[in-house]
């Protein structure tokens, strides 16, 4: 072809290209415009994508950070119960209470009538240095008011914690002052207790109770032992009753002190996870003292995990109710914008070989949520032989035998004391008119109490003053009809819990608990396992005969 003629034709062939192309182009614009997700959908990174699109097509603005924060908790709770998401501004508060220590100011408090009310100073920490007092009402945080509906303990948290060493100003009614008084008040580290209580329940057993197992749990524990030995304990009790748990290391340090070399504590292992073993190290200083664990179904995770170690090591007798039933492992992950999952990644098994994980149905978490309200209404808090083992049947190093899938079964079933609950006693414990009557209590003779400084004496000095009446009065005022014959029957618990309330804001946490296991049926059978010399568990002939291989019918 001739070159001048190729080149007269060359712009006609690139318009018809051109023109093509646009055909072509408009065809599948047009053909798959409406079904755009469904070329997204073949892709990994669709939830990605549709987050994009939303924020560049949805029709009004969106908060993408929101919808993220809403959106990742479903799609972790189909997975299982235990495995959550944390946003960036919860993590600091979930860390906390694990931690052995937060900065902050250092008080307890509770709010009535839209007023922060100063309940416990603790002890040497930044508050009481500055002045602040059990009773003070505060009413101001740096110089603005914080009354009214502001006040919520996730706004008293944010404004009272803080870095170490910054100040706060902090503005408190004070009984007996006419006007405000203020202090300033520089935040400093405040320790975060595991061990609650540390005493003698009588001249031979030590007792220990354990809220949970954060950083500080093992050292604390052995604190607690030291000071035990100079009192000349010869038994132990450890109360991880209502501890929810917490770290799986605090927990396998806590089980070696008791066992001796080469007893296996706990194990692990996941889908990508490889079974791991927690072995004694023999390096315990109790490994021989007659030892009983207290749990009940508030018991979970790292409770189940010394509980468990001990009963399948027969190494102490376990007294009370059934655990909760949590054998997951969760491992925390973070996200660069500082929140964070807690993915669990394992489950935990007991030196038995049972998992202790209670059944659930990935994706319907209020069955699993009302896991415990069913035990009580199926009768299991007030019978044995109410408990239904859902697990296999395992065995300890003795031959005794236990169950899995499902929690940790005492040795030594303990029921829930009912003996004078009424239909009275339960609204006024649930409906919080019992706290708040105590509280009142509490701040309106304030210095009254104050001159008693044991709990013989505080105790005494409640039993005279008529509280029940004082209480029914109170109840009768803010809504819960007086019902003379169930106050009656109820009137021994109703006094224990209005003077519970006020020794624990009177005195300390170690008091309160002490005047708990005063007349606790559980505390009770511990000291008769004791006074038995039945610490040490043994295989009974019922272990045996259950243990026997059935004959076979011909």
């Amino acid at each position: 072809m001739n070159p001048n003629r190729r080149n007269r034709y060359m712009p006609l062939l690139m318009a018809v290209c051109v023109a093509f192309g646009i055909v072509i182009g408009t065809f599948y614009a047009n053909h798959f415009s409406g079904n755009r997700l469904n070329i997204i959908n073949s892709g990994s990174n669709r939830l990605n994508n549709l987050l994009h699109i939303i924020d560049d097509q949805y029709v009004d603005n969106v908060n993408i950070d929101s919808l993220v924060d809403k959106a990742i908790p479903q799609i972790l709770s189909d997975l299982d119960p235990h495995s959550v998401y944390i946003s960036g501004k919860d993590v600091q508060a979930a860390n906390d209470e694990l931690k052995g220590s937060f900065s902050g100011v250092g008080i307890e408090f509770n709010i009535r009538q839209d007023t922060l009310h100063v309940q416990n100073v603790v002890k040497n920490a930044p508050a009481e240095r500055a002045g602040l007092l059990a009773g003070d009402k505060v009413v101001s945080i740096d110089g603005k008011p914080f009354v009214g509906k502001i006040v919520t303990n996730e706004e008293a948290m944010r404004r009272l914690k803080g870095p170490k060493d910054t100040k706060v100003r902090i503005g408190v009614k004070r009984f007996g002052q006419k006007k405000p008084l203020e202090f300033t008040v520089t935040r400093g580290d405040i320790p975060q207790k595991s061990v609650t209580a540390t005493y003698m329940l009588d001249d031979n057993t030590g007792y220990i109770r354990i809220k949970n197992f954060g950083e500080t749990t093992y050292p604390e524990l052995l604190i607690a032992l030291a000071k035990l030995s100079q009192e000349g304990f010869k038994s132990l009790v450890i109360d991880l009753r209502d501890n929810t748990g917490g770290y799986l290391q605090s927990a396998v340090q806590m089980a070696n002190e008791f066992l001796p070399k080469n007893k296996l504590i706990v194990y692990t292992q996941g889908r990508k996870s490889q079974r791991q073993d927690y072995v004694s190290d023999g390096h315990g200083s109790y490994k021989r003292i007659p030892l009983v664990v207290l749990i009940n179904e508030g018991s979970a995770s790292s409770s189940e995990i010394f509980a468990g170690a001990m009963q399948d090591n027969d190494r102490a007798t376990v007294i009370g109710r059934r655990s909760f039933g949590k054998g997951l492992v969760q491992q925390q992950l973070g996200f660069t914008d500082g929140s964070l999952i807690r993915l669990t990644i394992a489950r935990y098994y007991t030196p038995s070989g049972r998992c202790i994980q209670k059944p659930y149905t990935a994706g319907d978490g209020s069955n699993y949520e009302q896991d415990i309200y069913s035990r009580y209404q199926h009768g299991e808090f007030f019978s044995q032989d109410s408990i239904k083992h859902t697990g296999p049947a395992y065995h300890t190093s003795i031959g005794r035998l236990v169950y899995g899938g499902g929690g940790i079964t005492p040795d030594i079933f303990v029921a829930e004391d009912t003996l004078g609950v009424t239909s009275y006693f339960k609204q006024a414990a649930m409906s919080g008119l019992i706290l708040q009557f105590a509280y009142n209590y509490t701040d309106n003779n304030r210095q009254k109490l104050a001159m008693f400084k044991t709990l013989k004496e505080l105790s005494a000095y409640l039993d005279k003053q008529n509280l029940v009446e004082q209480f029914a009065a109170y109840a009768d005022k803010h809504g819960l009809q007086r019902r003379n014959l169930m106050i009656r029957k109820s009137h021994k618990m109703l006094s224990r819990f209005i003077n519970s309330r006020i020794i624990y804001g009177m005195l300390d946490d170690e008091v309160w608990t002490q005047y708990l296991n005063e007349d606790d049926p559980v505390i009770a059978a511990t000291l008769k396992v004791f006074k038995d010399n039945a610490a040490f568990p043994k295989l009974t002939q019922a272990d045996k005969t259950k243990a026997e291989p059935k004959p076979k019918r011909k």
